[in-house]
């Protein structure tokens, strides 16, 4: 039987694709507001901001491709039985190879009715569909004649999926986070439901201090880290 690997990733793995991180000196929100363009009162005040910055998102992610850490990390899927739980709204470990992603806070190249998809409906995603790197605008309706928002989970909105990072978490045999400075809660906590037994390797270029023991930092950018951590779980 193939041991497990709960991969969490951030913003540092598609860095070097060419994706900006948000936090990071001369990240996005040095130039955006995110309570103007990913809140939930952001969309409410000025839906069309918002669906411009989601259409500019996606025509990005259409010009860029994935680099060697989301291959790396699909093709520990020979090997182990990986899920990756991605803060990470871009498609880069699905176009990587990966078949398992969960995406914590939603998928830029998807959208839903405005009204759906929420506490009232149990966080049902039949009314998500893919719009690839398309654009929406203000007045794309969905056929149940609600206005089309990004499927993206905005500042002040539930997690919905947290529980299910959770439960891929805590039955891992291994914990890899990489490129996430863990500053973004609830998702920073993850690794904290590690089992006891189960190391937990973290690649980040910067200094981040966990006061926990099973932690093994790796202090490299995504790629080499991963060839790194390859390196590591050989021996």
């Amino acid at each position: 039987m193939k041991r497990s690997i709960a991969v969490l990733t951030g913003a540092g793995v598609s860095a070097e694709s060419g994706l900006g991180t948000y936090r990071d000196n001369g990240g996005l929100w040095d130039n955006y507001d995110p309570m103007e363009v990913a809140s939930a009162e952001g969309w409410r005040r000025n839906p069309k901001l918002v669906l411009n910055f989601y259409n500019m998102q996606r025509a990005h992610l259409r010009e860029v491709q994935p680099n060697e850490a989301h291959r790396i990390i699909a093709e520990l899927e020979r090997d182990f039985d990986v899920d990756v739980i991605t803060q990470n709204v871009d498609n880069l470990h699905e176009r990587a190879g990966s078949t398992r992603v969960l995406h914590l806070h939603g998928e830029v190249t998807k959208v839903r009715p405005e009204n759906c998809c929420n506490d009232m409906d149990g966080f049902s995603e039949r009314t998500v569909f893919d719009v690839g790197y398309g654009e929406v605008h203000l007045g794309d309706k969905a056929p149940n004649g609600a206005q089309l928002r990004p499927h993206i989970v905005f500042f002040g909105e539930a997690v919905p999926k947290l529980e299910a990072a959770v439960e891929r978490v805590a039955r891992a045999d291994i914990v890899l986070i990489v490129g996430t400075s863990l500053q973004v809660y609830p998702a920073a906590s993850l690794y904290r439901y590690a089992r006891p037994d189960a190391p937990i390797y973290l690649i980040d270029p910067a200094e981040i201090r966990l006061h926990d023991p099973r932690v093994q930092h790796i202090r490299m950018v995504a790629t080499e880290g991963m060839r790194e951590f390859v390196l590591q779980i050989k021996k």
